[in-house]
């Protein structure tokens, strides 16, 4: 049967923030860890959305301790402020889910902060935002950050001369840059935590093919890959696991005892497309240890951030 939520330790006296948490898995993700008694902060860009997301979670765990905080990845200074209110409250974080993101649009768009808008939401925010959480997440000791990538992150290189694809725009292979880049970030988190004394473990997840709203309302992408997804996704996204089991390789990194730093996990079965959550696949990719530390420093300028 595998792994499953009823293999969740308690979570009582832990506090965790998800980011992206106003739906799909990332509100399943806090569902599961609110429902194991963890006090959750649900991160997310949209009040409207978060208001709702808190009226369903305590409708299903009534008692639940959570509340939402604004935060949007796309912004620095959202980061930065989502941050402060966190230093301010002065209280240790456990877990830090790292899950929000945009997929595959169809056209190249820039942030205020005039970044490539997959590049800033997937990756460069959870950057920053770890990075001035990083204070939390040492104060209690045994804390895990557990960053969302995908399947899509299995590419044979990421071009750190065009992080944000202003030379070449390719919607699919821009997401799945981001993804590879917020695997190799939480590879390289737990090398520095080891050398540093952190006390922070670093570990990733991927999904698999589930069936949420990333996925269903998109990718709009133009072209043949464009044209075929909208051809086949009537009869694929039906065969694939909604939300609610597709989160399942998120938990298991973020709680299970058996989940190490460094380590990164997805689901089972072949090609691991579905099935119960247990060790993945690395990307060759994601091994590369010089090409992570240049886009570890090259993500600290662009971010304006130190972890020292």
């Amino acid at each position: 049967m595998g792994w499953t939520r009823a293999d969740i330790p308690s979570q009582r006296g832990r506090l965790a923030v998800v980011t992206g948490a106003t739906g799909g898995l990332g509100y399943e993700t806090a569902l599961a860890l609110a429902a194991a008694g963890a006090e959750v902060v649900l991160a997310g860009r949209n009040e409207a959305k978060g208001a709702n997301a808190l009226d369903r979670l305590r409708a299903a765990h009534p008692g639940a301790s959570v509340r939402f905080e604004r935060l949007d990845l796309a912004s620095l200074a959202s980061v930065a402020a989502f941050a402060q209110t966190m230093l301010a409250a002065g209280r240790s974080i456990d877990l830090l889910v790292n899950n929000a993101g945009v997929m595959a649009l169809p056209e190249r768009h820039e942030t205020a902060d005039g970044f490539e808008l997959h590049f800033a939401t997937n990756y460069l925010g959870h950057f920053a935002l770890t990075a001035r959480l990083l204070p939390l997440l040492r104060r209690g000791g045994s804390a895990r950050l557990v960053n969302v990538s995908s399947l899509a992150a299995d590419l044979k290189s990421i071009d750190l001369v065009d992080l944000q694809s202003q030379r070449s725009y390719v919607p699919f292979r821009t997401y799945g840059m981001t993804k590879l880049a917020m695997l190799m970030f939480a590879l390289e988190f737990q090398r520095r935590s080891e050398v540093a004394g952190w006390g922070v473990e670093g570990l990733a997840a991927h999904p698999g093919f589930a069936r949420t709203d990333i996925i269903s309302n998109g990718p709009a992408s133009s072209g043949l890959r464009g044209a075929l997804w909208r051809m086949s996704k009537s009869f694929l996204l039906p065969m694939s696991p909604p939300a609610g089991p597709a989160a399942l390789p998120i938990l298991l990194a973020a709680t299970s005892p058996d989940a190490k730093g460094g380590g990164y996990y997805g689901p089972g079965w072949v090609l691991e497309v579905i099935g119960p959550p247990g060790p993945a696949k690395l990307p060759k990719r994601a091994l590369d240890r010089t090409a992570a530390s240049h886009l570890w420093e090259a993500s600290e300028r662009l971010a304006g951030v130190s972890f020292a």
